[in-house]
């Protein structure tokens, strides 16, 4: 009997699906599995007099929800941040010289058992040299599930048929903003404030760049606020809770504040606004919201609507000449 071309095809890819199975059964690497780490929190602001110290600590933990021990490591890194809001551990500029004024209370490598928490405390010492303005620097805990010595651990770390043991290696960061007391300047300049004035698609959105020209960091605040087109009463407001962004020195932040809950179709004067320091932008704009689809039916309208009086006219202006 002869096979069709297509059955041997059948046949040859459940063969090599079989085959990977094999193979994947008989090659087991473990992974890592049921360690973790959380840190809280995630930054800190701290105010600090020239030739002066201060003491300050935040948490780990391994939570309880895993099933084997965490071992840990603590370093230093310098950071800043991009226009997106994105934290890049890379220094620079002056404003990590923080790194060189920090120590830790206690050691900076250690193990944590499931449900351990372990508060790590530092003490940062400001020469009388320091500049005024900011200072920026991330802790970074750096989690294993086996020790930095390379040994086994725990005996709950599993091995591979083959002794193949896979460390799986997690970093999170504790954010320290430093401001060094003296001549801070707290400047900054608010620019492309912008709101859509039609959208097929998507939410109402508010856009806007701040830019930081002093020498400390400071917190740009957004607010959004949607009325009806022939209303004051706000459909939407987060005046309460205004959206914010930390802004380091010389950095720029791009933002968008949101409405996400905007309807499919609707009309609406909506107001944006942007502060920081001293700076205010505001721009106030009426906002169409049309579908694709809805917009192609109104043109559709229109355009029946015009030839329909254009056939009419020209009807009529053949009759009258009939009839002369």
């Amino acid at each position: 009997m002869k096979l069709s071309k297509s059955r041997i095809t059948k046949w040859v890819v459940f063969g090599l699906v079989l085959a990977l199975g094999f193979a994947l059964k008989s090659t087991e690497f473990a992974l890592a599995e049921g360690y973790g780490l959380t840190v809280a929190p995630m930054y800190q602001n701290l105010i600090i007099d020239k030739n002066d110290s201060i003491k300050s600590s935040f948490k780990i933990s391994n939570p309880s929800s895993s099933t084997q021990d965490t071992y840990y490591s603590i370093d230093i890194e310098p950071f800043y941040m991009t226009d997106e809001g994105n934290v890049v551990h890379k220094a620079e500029s002056s404003r990590n010289e923080i790194m060189e004024w920090v120590s830790f209370d206690i050691p900076t490598e250690g193990k944590l058992s499931p449900n351990e928490v372990k508060e790590i405390s530092f003490t940062i010492t400001v020469p009388d040299s320091a500049p005024a303005g900011g200072q920026y620097m991330a802790i970074v805990v750096t989690a294993s599930s086996k020790p930095s010595d390379g040994s086994n651990g725990s005996s709950d770390a599993r091995e591979g048929e083959y002794g193949a043991t896979i460390n799986e290696i997690k970093r999170m960061s504790h954010l320290i903003y430093a401001e060094i007391a003296g001549n801070t300047i707290r400047k900054g300049e608010i620019y492309d404030v912008s709101v859509p004035s039609f959208l097929l698609s998507g939410d109402i959105t508010g856009t806007s760049f701040v830019k930081n020209t002093g020498n400390v960091h400071g917190d740009a605040k957004y607010t959004l606020q949607i009325y009806p087109l022939f209303s004051n009463e706000e459909i939407y407001s987060n005046e309460e809770k205004p959206e914010t962004r930390t802004v380091l020195p010389n950095r720029s932040m791009y933002a968008e504040t949101k409405w996400d809950k905007t309807p499919a179709i609707g009309i609406f004067n909506v107001v944006y606004t942007v502060e920081f320091g001293d700076a205010k932008q505001q721009v106030s704009k009426m906002v169409i919201k049309c579908p694709l689809w809805l917009l192609f039916l109104v043109l559709f309208a229109v355009a029946a609507i015009i030839i329909y009086f254009v056939t009419r006219t020209r009807t009529r202006r053949g009759t009258r000449r009939d009839e002369e």
